[in-house]
């Protein structure tokens, strides 16, 4: 049994890993910004935690991992806010990683995107902020001691679970939420992903086949 702390409880990858994870026996314990979402955590088999990751400061936050064998990234600030973006997607991400270290919790897995870092996106482009602020969390995480894997999923959708996945293109096509959880379920039991960022759509490769 593994003791994992999940950054963004709420979301669509994340209430899918939830329970895939609570599934195999795992203890995940979910940081969630919205007490109300609380019951649909818990109904996923993970322990929802409240806590304002956009606030609270690297202590904070080391208190929250101290004593966990993993943490997973899964919050996003959903766009729209620029500097929310930058508060959420880059500065929090990367305090999480600060934390996670002074915790002493070494695996750490990011869930970014297929063409993070992107740093093409012009400034006057409303994805720009997202763009930069993926690329400084990933390229910050890609620098620090931790046992780290970024994964790269390309389009999401709320297509069924397939459980095949394609590592092997070189264009952003898609890939279902389902399956996106199952890949981060699977990288967190396989050393071999540390250290390394996976993109992938979906496919015709088994998840563990294609991340071994």
């Amino acid at each position: 049994m593994a003791r994992i702390v999940l950054i963004g409880g709420h979301g669509k990858v994340a209430l899918r890993l939830e329970r895939l994870l609570a599934d195999r026996g795992d203890e995940v314990e979910s940081l969630i910004r919205n007490p109300d979402h609380a019951a649909d955590v818990a109904a996923a088999g993970a322990n929802p935690v409240v806590a304002d990751i956009e606030t609270l400061d690297v202590d904070g936050l080391a208190g929250l991992f101290s004593g966990r064998d993993a943490i997973v990234w899964s919050a996003g600030a959903g766009g729209g806010n620029p500097a929310r973006t930058r508060a959420v997607d880059r500065d929090a991400a990367i305090r999480s990683m600060t934390a996670a270290e002074q915790a002493g919790v070494r695996r750490y897995v990011m869930v970014s995107y297929f063409d993070s870092p992107d740093h093409s996106v012009p400034e006057t482009h409303s994805f720009h902020a997202y763009a930069e602020a993926k690329a400084a969390a990933d390229e910050h995480l890609a620098t620090t001691a931790l046992e780290w894997t970024i994964l790269g999923p390309s389009s999401l959708t709320l297509d069924e679970p397939t459980g095949m996945i394609d590592t092997g293109a070189s264009e952003s096509r898609s890939v279902s939420r389902a399956d996106v959880a199952a890949v981060a379920a699977a990288v967190l039991q396989n050393p071999a992903t540390i250290g390394r960022t996976i993109r992938f759509n979906s496919g015709d490769t088994p998840i563990a086949v294609a991340i071994g």
